[in-house]
């Protein structure tokens, strides 16, 4: 539950709510950056225990669980270099008390290189991404945001490069993702433009096109369209958007709440959380603060009133994209006679994912402690409980299940999409929250052991 007061998190909002820095493009990547993967590697799944700042190295295949590894091997000494830097000392604290439930976050988001002998993470309170040896447990390569806090991240098709979220600064980051041995790892690129704290980034499968959401200021409270503008003020630029991957240009902008309102529903929030995107990438079905179920957004349908009602950044509301159906799903009774201000970062849910056929989306049904397999016109419903604060999933690409994280009781459960059962529940470390598949080079097994 949030534990701070409505007066502490606007206060953070000032702290947290820094100005956006623009970042010169770089020349590219080298067309060696995504070696082909060696057929000896080993699928595995990355769990990202955010409180506890480790990870634990799942089996994709058997389920069991591999290794745990250090995220954070340079912790005291990031810690040192807080300390000594009042306005990072600052930000940090923000961070742990007001986003946080008053821990570290030490893991956000994890990728491995192509070559699978590295994993790059994003760690929120330290506002850094490394890169890590996972033979050696060593960091190879670092960069800071240009703030304070680093979120979601995602990697490109072609395995070359990675997303990453700048929380603070407005804007998204895009570094070479690399290998072990490869000079360009961790090279800094180019940035494009989100509102504010930018969040969750997916590529279209050919690469062309970015879908990109920014979520506003989710650690202040009063997120009602009743507030009209005073509400816009607080929570600031909650944006969904479509990014061109070839020169970083936003193609189109949308505000998710005023597309609701079209769509006649009132007072809804702007803020998108997860979303999955249809097989033909026509499709994008969304969860947005305070929504217990999820939004279907036809990017392609004329608007709803042919009119031109907004104007975002600069901006127009786009021609096209309306909002075609909402999905309701079943709140708890704990969650129906709770204030809107105590739901974790305005997340009821924050965890969507879409099987192959496009035909199933796995839902984190965070607030009201299950997750569910649901089918997207929304008919057919599966729901699972025994689990606490479901807060990511994601679809393993090696075999059909959906893996789900409980941060609440630090597991991950694995849900068979043919079956709709439960097929495996993991232990994990403290507080689980992102999901990843991975890869394992043989050196790196040789090195664990495995």
């Amino acid at each position: 539950m949030r534990r701070t007061t409505g007066l502490c998190a606007l206060l953070a909002a000032a702290v947290l709510g820094t100005g956006f820095l623009t970042a010169d493009p770089g020349r590219g990547v080298s067309a060696e950056a995504a070696a082909p993967a060696p057929s000896t590697q080993r699928d595995v799944m990355f769990v990202g225990n955010n409180w506890a700042g480790t990870a634990t190295v799942v089996d994709a295949r058997t389920y069991k669980p591999i290794k745990t590894i250090n995220i954070v091997p340079d912790k005291q000494q990031e810690l040192k270099d807080i300390y000594l830097n009042p306005v990072r000392l600052l930000l940090y604290l923000a961070v742990q008390q007001v986003v946080a439930e008053g821990h570290d976050q030490l893991v956000d988001d994890m990728f491995t290189t192509p070559d699978g002998n590295l994993v790059a993470v994003s760690r929120p309170s330290f506002g850094d991404v490394v890169w890590i040896d996972l033979a050696t447990n060593k960091i190879v390569a670092e960069q800071q945001m240009d703030g304070f806090r680093t979120d979601h991240m995602q990697v490109s098709p072609d395995g070359k490069r990675l997303l990453v979220s700048d929380s603070t600064s407005k804007q998204v980051i895009e570094f070479a993702l690399g290998g072990r041995g490869q000079s360009w790892t961790g090279k800094r690129i180019r940035t494009f433009t989100s509102g504010e704290t930018p969040h969750e980034s997916n590529y279209t499968k050919d690469g062309e096109r970015i879908f990109h959401a920014s979520i506003g200021r989710v650690y202040t409270p009063l997120d009602a369209g009743e507030l009209g503008p005073l509400g816009d003020l607080i929570k600031a630029d909650r944006w969904f958007q479509i990014v061109r991957n070839s020169d970083f240009k936003v193609l189109k902008r949308w505000d998710m709440g005023k597309e609701l309102a079209e769509y006649g529903l009132k007072n809804m929030s702007s803020a998108v959380r997860p979303m999955a995107i249809s097989p033909d990438e026509r499709y994008v079905y969304l969860q947005v603060s305070f929504f217990h179920g999820f939004v279907v957004f036809d990017t392609q349908a004329k608007d709803a009133n042919a009119t031109v009602d907004y104007t975002l950044g600069g901006l127009p509301e786009p021609r096209t994209g309306k909002v075609i159906r909402t999905v309701n799903l079943r709140q708890s009774e704990a969650v129906k006679k709770m204030l809107r201000e105590q739901y974790t970062l305005d997340s009821a849910h924050h965890g969507l994912a879409i099987d192959r056929t496009g035909k199933k989306l796995c839902v984190a049904g965070t607030m009201s402690d299950y997750a569910a397999l649901v089918s997207t016109d929304g008919k057919q419903r599966t729901y699972f409980e025994g689990g606490s604060k479901p807060y990511w999933a994601t679809t393993s690409p090696f075999n059909n299940t959906c893996w789900v994280s409980m941060s609440g009781t630090d597991q991950v459960f694995v849900i068979d999409y043919a079956t709709r059962k439960v097929i495996r529940k993991i232990p994990v470390g403290t507080h689980p929250q992102r999901v990843r598949e991975g890869h394992l080079s043989v050196r790196v097994q040789q090195a664990w052991g495995k």
